[in-house]
């Protein structure tokens, strides 16, 4: 019996010490999380990190010097699944606690200034950065990539750092990474020197603070240029060596957008130089980290797709974040859209100045439509939710900012923006600091247009509506789309008018969807003269929209083939194969060497309409088939990818290769991608064979992919 009660002690000691150690902990995350950059400021952090791709590994040892504000008994680093070693604090070995999120260092801290924090780690990162096609020894070196996302995903997976926006510090960052690559970080660029044969180092210098989730790097083969703005900003710019050709239109205009948002704004651009990287596989369109905007590959293009899709937008988004965003930051979410809103009012701006006043209006008219109908369906929200959409943060706080500008007046909006960004320079906000600036300078009282536009939920769609009529064009466009119900032959005159040339971009689409499904004489005419409007988008507009071509129209949607618009050839071809049989082949030969955007959309096309058309090139069928079949490899961008599973599905056609290649994108890294391959899985499943096929490749797929198959086998 007493050796029963001493064991029944023991256990209770070891779980009472447990619930101590326990309630510690939490009561330190809590107070960590509350009230921590009020107790500690960090200055600078200067880390060694060396990058292992191949093993998807992170090394590192960082230095932090920071001053203590306040008595506490311990000071948090944030390092998710990291191994830490080798702390001290001011030179002396210093106790820690070590858990999932990060490292507790365990001391009686006194105010003080000129603390130094130094640590070691290491980490393989399940997000944060990505490790693109290094499991590929094999792949050529140019599709090899790291990049990093922080908004979001957190730098603290791959540096331990600071996951509250409020701890603003300065970042001297040097990486060791494989040697040939180009490698760029936030900064300027100290020196880059070979170690050995196989590592290089690169040291980056930054003289300003800024929140950790906007620390990046990003390495891989680039081929890159140099200019310069108007103000003698440097500005770099990189392109994938087998993209050269294609530099100029993708960045098109980066310099008069950068000369215009530092007129715009009213002050110059606040870090050291500015760079561009596109990678392959990113989250996002684009991300805004300090001086170094990382965007998709996607926006890579030529002069024929520029047209349809190019860099413009994002590339003004991103830059516009450099000042709404990392000079001046949100307190939190609740305030996200002095990030979100700013970066697309501005960018519109730029729009305007490079395409003109009607482009920036039919903008505002699209989001307007957009806002109109989330709130209509009661969905609508205040741009103060923290939890609030992307288009109600990007476009209604982009909205907000217009009618702002309508409300107080061009030389007062200045006045507010410059004096805000000024007094909150490398500092974080809240909304109400950047109403009382605006308050200030214009003289006026904002509480109402706070309660209208940033607290109502509902979006103001009779004030919206009241500012767009301030465009003759807007006011023009909605008197045609206000014809959509009448009788052709009662508008007509209004319809022909619209085509004069020269022909509005969106009036001239107007006119053209609202003959859609017509084949009257006075349909034909109209269409006629829409085509002969060489407008680009007019006639994209045919190419979408006339799903049958009306008899004696077949020359003019020919001529579509040859339009500099890759939507307008995709959607020709494919109409004009599916109506005149008897032209084929010489469809097919006209088209033959256009492959399209980045996602390839023509040359797919192309290929599937090969495959189909018995009688063209049957002998090259196989060939044909390994292409489209090859677009859907592991190592491809997941945009080429999930074009080919589209056309693979369409064709019941799926190869071994290829199901394994949808398997494995069910895990992607990237949401819509992985959404879409586990959507076009759960189609798969319906067919017996594939499934049989499925089950049997399970041996060769990882733990994760097995288990998902499982589930939906099962379920």
């Amino acid at each position: 019996m007493y050796f029963a009660e001493d064991i029944l002690l023991i256990s209770m000691q070891k779980q009472l010490a447990f619930l101590l150690f326990f309630c510690s902990f939490y009561l330190m995350a809590q107070e960590k999380s509350q009230s921590q950059t009020e107790n500690f400021d960090f200055k600078h952090v200067d880390a060694y990190i060396k990058i292992r791709p191949s093993q998807k590994k992170v090394e590192g040892r960082v230095i932090y010097d920071f001053d203590v504000l306040a008595q506490k008994d311990s000071l948090f680093i944030d390092g998710r699944k990291m191994s830490f070693s080798g702390l001290s604090l001011n030179g002396k070995p210093v106790k820690s606690s070590i858990g999932e999120n990060g490292i507790y260092i365990l001391h009686e801290f006194l105010p003080s200034e000129n603390n130094r924090l130094e640590l070691d780690y290491s980490v393989q990162p399940g997000s944060g950065m990505y490790f693109i096609n290094w499991e590929y020894p094999d792949l050529d070196s140019s599709e090899k990539q790291v990049w990093t996302q922080g908004q979001g995903k957190y730098t603290s997976t791959w540096l331990p750092s600071f996951d509250d926006m409020k701890e603003k510090a300065e970042f001297d960052l040097s990486f060791e990474f494989p040697e040939g690559f180009e490698l760029v970080s936030n900064g300027r660029l100290e020196s880059s020197e070979k170690i050995n044969d196989s590592v290089r180092l690169w040291e980056f210098d930054m003289e300003k603070p800024m929140s950790s989730y906007l620390v990046a790097v990003s390495a891989g083969k680039f081929y890159s240029e140099e200019m310069q703005s108007s103000a003698g900003d440097n500005i770099n710019q990189y392109i994938m060596p087998g993209d050269s050709a294609k530099f100029e239109p993708t960045y098109r205009y980066t310099g008069q957008i950068f000369d215009f948002l530092e007129k715009e704004i009213g002050l110059p651009y606040p870090w050291q130089n500015y760079k561009q990287m596109p990678v392959m596989d990113f989250l996002h369109g684009g991300m805004e980290n300090t001086g170094l905007t990382i965007f998709s590959a996607s926006f890579v293009t030529d002069s024929i797709g520029f047209k349809d899709r190019n860099y413009v937008n994002v590339n003004a988004h991103e830059l516009a974040h450099q000042w709404f965003g990392n000079l001046v930051t949100e307190t939190s979410g609740k305030h996200h859209w002095l990030h979100e809103g700013f970066a697309t009012y501005y960018a519109l701006l730029a729009e305007k100045e490079i395409f003109g006043e009607d482009y920036y209006y039919w903008k505002l008219y699209e989001s307007a439509e957009q806002l109109k109908e989330l709130s209509d369906s009661g969905k609508g929200e205040s741009l103060l939710n923290p939890s609030a959409s992307s288009l109600t943060f990007y476009q209604k706080g982009a909205w907000a900012l217009h009618i702002l500008r309508e409300r107080v007046g061009d030389e007062a909006f200045r006045k507010g923006i410059k004096n805000y960004l000024q007094l909150y320079s490398f500092k974080n906000v809240e909304t109400d600091n950047f109403l009382a600036e605006m308050e200030a300078a214009s003289g006026q009282d904002l509480s109402k247009f706070k309660e209208d536009w940033l607290e109502q939920s509902a979006f103001k769609a009779n004030q919206s509506l009241e500012a767009l009529k301030e465009s003759e064009f807007i006011t023009s466009y909605l008197n045609i789309a206000a014809l959509r119900e009448t009788g052709l032959d009662q508008k007509y005159e209004y319809l022909d008018k619209a085509l004069d040339f020269p022909v509005n971009d969106y009036i001239g689409q107007e006119v053209v969807h609202q003959l859609a499904g017509l084949e009257s004489e006075n349909a034909k005419k109209l269409y006629r003269k829409a085509f002969e409007t060489n407008n680009v988008f007019v006639r994209q507009a045919i190419a979408l929209s006339m799903q049958k071509i009306p008899q004696g129209l077949q020359k003019e949607f020919e001529s579509l083939l040859e339009d500099e618009s890759y939507l307008s050839i995709e959607a020709a071809l494919y109409k004009l194969w599916e109506q005149y049989p008897d032209k084929r082949i010489e469809y097919l030969e006209k088209t033959r060497d256009i492959v399209g955007f980045f996602n390839k959309n023509v040359r797919m096309l192309w290929l599937i309409l090969s495959l189909v058309t018995p009688e063209f090139e049957p002998e090259l069928n196989q060939q044909y088939y390994a292409e489209l079949a090859g677009y859907t490899e592991t190592w491809r961008p997941f945009q080429i990818r999930e074009n080919a599973f589209s056309y693979l599905f369409q064709l019941g056609a799926f190869n071994e290769a290829s199901l394994q290649s949808l398997i494995k994108g069910t895990q992607h890294h990237t949401y819509s991608f992985r959404n879409y391959c586990r959507q076009l899985l759960g189609e798969l499943l319906k067919n017996e064979e594939y499934k049989k096929e499925l089950i049997d490749l399970s041996g060769n797929m990882s733990e994760a992919e097995t288990s998902y198959l499982r589930s939906k086998i099962s379920g």
